[in-house]
């Protein structure tokens, strides 16, 4: 937290990282997913990797079945007694991301792209104050 008792804004590599105020339980696949203006579907895979940390959001109808990729830092809380994961970003900005690649989603390049849309300067970048 800065002085004026916000958030410090998040850099592209702590995009990977949970918020120091989310404690992220062992397991969150299958918790539902809420964006900031509503579902979006639900957690497929979830990792808790030291500066790699990242869920993959099965977002069925939603968007025609398809998979997103979102960076550990855009998630606010985790609530264990509801099943839910809240990120703070609209559903626009996470249906605009960078499309899923099921094939690269674990690889640097991939993660870059991803990491650079939802960071500081990004255009699905929010700050958290």
């Amino acid at each position: 937290m800065t002085q004026e008792g916000r958030e410090k804004p998040m850099s592209t590599m702590e995009i990977w990282t949970y918020r120091e105020t989310v404690t992220a339980p062992p397991n969150i696949d299958g918790f539902e997913v809420e964006a900031i203006d509503g579902s979006i579907g639900k957690v497929d895979e979830a990792t808790n990797e030291v500066g790699g940390s990242y869920v993959v959001v099965d977002t069925g109808p939603w968007i025609f079945g398809k998979k997103v990729l979102l960076p550990a830092g855009v998630i606010d809380r985790i609530d264990s007694e509801e099943e839910k994961v809240y990120v703070s970003r609209t559903k626009d900005a996470i249906k605009d991301a960078p499309e899923f690649d099921d094939t690269r989603y674990r690889d640097g390049d991939y993660r870059n792209e991803v990491g650079s849309y939802y960071g500081p300067g990004g255009p699905g970048y929010r700050d958290a104050s």
